[in-house]
């Protein structure tokens, strides 16, 4: 059966949210024996790439500009934007703030969910007034119940509220299903061998599971007793980093740990490759081991290019299209200004802009609004006809001059 299928029936049956926790709560049913680290939303920010990836993606989409728009004879227009999108939180909490806290739980569990408490006298595409505020709530407090692939009831630290309430953005989205899905129940197995190291690490470091050292009688048997009262002693000393004295006939040999730190570090970096892909974040963004890579300042500017194509893009256009459809009213939509995170080196800037101008796709007032500086004055063009000639041309004759000879 295949995922989506069973995610489904198990939505239908329970009638409430599928979490990374239920997915990964069916695989380990399968699973016989040992200790391990069971990796949920919460826990999977232990790793410090889960929230390296995280933090880069909502850091990114938090700083985007929001600009509204609308066609106005083929132009596109700006348009004042509505407060939603200036303080969606309230004052409080301004629209950088909400953008981070909505992506970060986007990315990590698939879905984010709000209580939409004020509206504006704007009538949406659902009769009602368009949202004016937007309080975030907390994963943990969310509960959805449905029938089939249609929500009915939102649950929200133990209140009901109906659909119309509620503000829900979701993504990774199978068919049929209303709910987005967590690539932390994708990745899980990668995270959890990851956190399994890091636990026997620290386990082995500590001498906690396993032995630091043996400690041997070369000349005689010891009793269990004896072993005991010699065990005792000798951590006894050792424990506090003091000098253990003993005879001639005790052998001390630690436990070599080479190459199981070898091994440690080997399965760290391919656990931090594994869940920068499940993340949609290269690893070299979040400085994970990247075999065969090489980025430098020389090309830092087409990194960050294809990671906005590649993995950032996909989710700024999801998110431009749910604000169009429930933020603003027709024929406004909304666009995210990604040119900030594609800012050039001032050489490269000036070099661009000047071509544009001499090839006259841009105007001077313009590039000089770009640098939010104002259009240039009648004394500052004088000037530059001082220091570089007159900006007139003398026009050229078009006709034979009246008596001249052929």
């Amino acid at each position: 059966m295949g995922v989506g299928a069973r995610l489904k029936r198990m939505f239908i049956r329970d009638a409430n949210i599928v979490t990374a926790d239920d997915l990964l709560a069916m695989a380990r049913e399968q699973r016989t024996g040992g200790k391990s680290v069971h990796v949920t939303s919460d826990t999977a920010l232990r790793q410090s790439a889960v929230w390296a990836c995280l933090r880069l993606r909502a850091d990114l989409m938090s700083t985007f500009p929001i600009d509204v728009y609308r066609r106005v004879q083929g132009l596109q227009v700006e348009v004042p934007t509505p407060p939603v999108l200036v303080t969606p939180g309230g004052s409080e909490v301004g629209v950088k703030e909400w953008m981070y806290s909505t992506e970060f739980d986007l990315d990590r569990s698939g879905n984010c969910f709000g209580v939409i408490t004020e509206r504006t006298g704007v009538i949406g595409p659902d009769g009602r007034g368009l949202p004016g505020r937007i309080d975030l709530a907390e994963l943990s407090q969310v509960t959805v119940r449905a029938t089939g692939s249609t929500i009915t009831k939102f649950v929200i630290g133990g209140r009901e509220y109906d659909p119309w309430e509620v503000w829900h953005e979701k993504q990774y989205t199978v068919a049929g299903f209303p709910l987005g899905l967590s690539p932390v129940a994708y990745a899980a197995w990668s995270i959890e061998a990851s956190l399994n190291a890091q636990q026997f690490a620290r386990d082995w470091f500590a001498a906690g599971i396993v032995p630091s050292g043996t400690l041997k009688n070369v000349n005689k048997t010891i009793d269990k007793k004896n072993a005991r009262e010699v065990k005792d002693g000798f951590r006894a000393a050792v424990s506090n980093g003091d000098v253990f004295v003993h005879g001639v006939d005790w052998e001390y040999k630690p436990v070599q740990a080479v190459n199981q730190q070898s091994q440690f570090i080997e399965a760290q970096q391919y656990s931090n490759g594994d869940i920068a892909r499940f993340f949609g974040c290269p690893g070299d963004l979040i400085d994970a081991a990247a075999s065969g890579s090489s980025i430098t300042y020389a090309n830092i500017g087409q990194r960050n290019l294809q990671f906005l194509i590649m993995n950032l893009g996909p989710a700024v256009s999801r998110r431009e299209d749910t604000f169009s459809r429930k933020l603003v009213s027709n024929p406004r939509y909304v666009k995210l200004n990604t040119d900030a995170m594609l800012r050039m080196d001032p050489e490269t800037r000036a070099r661009v802009i000047g071509a544009q101008i001499t090839a006259r796709t841009l105007a001077p007032s313009e590039a000089r609004a770009l640098d939010e500086r104002p259009p240039f004055t009648e004394d500052q063009l004088a000037e530059f006809d001082r220091l570089f000639g007159s900006r007139s041309v003398p026009a050229q004759p078009t006709t034979a001059v009246p008596g001249a000879s052929s």
